[in-house]
């Protein structure tokens, strides 16, 4: 593998999660005991609230045969790390679906952007394996970004985390974060504590950023563009928070541990959010079928989102 540009230097960010994890733990020990009250209220659903049901998977999966074309490296970027095992049965077998070492890299990374964006479901869950994610269909985001990085490593493109704490556009916030009443508390209190992310991919020498936590019909209820292969969320979906942007080769330690004490403090926070999704999603359906298509709506958007920009340009 030829040297990578842009190596960023692990150390760095692996001291601004762990700024980022104590203040935010702090944080929320002071919100566990001042918000009691209203942990007993909302972690469990009301017998009159709706229920989320898991939507069906969005394709099938393809069969595995020994000796299918992978990549084996265990180089940097390469390699298996915590949840995305580029080896597994799963991920080698969709990779060659989707044309792993046979097409261009940009072509296959574009396919494997494409498939993790537009085919998986996003599911507030505890954090999972690559394998358990293609098997549900749904996965959070950093789920949804693991199989994106597990695909392009399975071809020998490398591929890492971008993770930054986030400041939420207000259509995303209403949909995940105002549908509950303690999300809505400890969102206003806990901004840094949040992390969000995108992937990257090392493709024609350079690295291309993949936000692939968003389908197309979500974004046309938010009423932004369909982000395409190469498009940073931030400033369209996310704002990062200064300093807090990561770019690390493997998830960090306790992150999965923390999506899973959000789940036990509060269930049915989680529910709500995954209702939430749900009818985004329904919305966006409706959006974009009376748009004439995916292409047509994402064209009136890009127009309609750069007349915004040049009015709010004008002096």
């Amino acid at each position: 593998m030829t040297e990578l540009a842009g190596i960023p230097r692990e150390p760095e960010g692996h001291r601004t999660y762990a700024w980022i994890m104590v203040r935010g733990v702090v944080s929320v020990g002071k919100l566990l005991i001042t918000s009691a009250r209203d942990v007993s209220r909302f972690r469990r659903s009301g017998p009159s609230e709706a229920r989320y049901v898991r939507p069906p998977r969005r394709y099938d999966l393809p069969g595995y045969t020994e000796g299918l074309p992978t990549c084996y490296s265990n180089g940097r970027y390469l390699r298996p790390t915590r949840f995305c095992n580029p080896r597994a049965p799963e991920v080698i077998a969709l990779a060659n679906e989707l044309g792993a070492h046979r097409l261009q890299c940009r072509e296959y990374a574009e396919r494997a952007f494409h498939f993790a964006k537009e085919m998986l479901t996003l599911e507030i869950a505890p954090i999972d394996s690559v394998e358990a994610s293609l098997q549900r269909g749904t996965g959070t985001c950093f789920d949804l970004i693991s199989v994106f990085i597990a695909l392009c490593r399975a071809a020998g493109i490398p591929a890492r985390y971008k993770i930054f704490a986030t400041d939420m556009v207000q259509a995303w916030r209403e949909t995940v974060i105002d549908v509950d009443p303690l999300l809505k508390k400890w969102y206003d209190a806990l901004g840094y504590f949040l992390l969000e992310g995108e992937g990257e991919a090392y493709v024609d020498g350079k690295w291309m950023v993949a936000h692939v936590g968003p389908t197309a019909e979500r974004q046309a209820a938010a009423g932004i563009p369909i982000t395409r292969f190469g498009e940073d969320a931030l400033g369209v979906w996310f704002r990062a928070k200064p300093g807090t942007i990561m770019r690390p080769e493997a998830l960090p330690v306790g992150l999965a541990a923390g999506s899973k004490a959000l789940h036990a403090i509060s269930p049915a926070s989680m529910e709500r959010v995954n209702l939430s999704v749900s009818v985004q999603i329904d919305k966006g359906r409706r959006i974009i079928a009376e748009a004439g298509g995916v292409a047509a709506y994402d064209m009136q958007a890009r127009r309609a989102r750069e007349a915004l920009s040049l009015v709010g340009s004008a002096p």
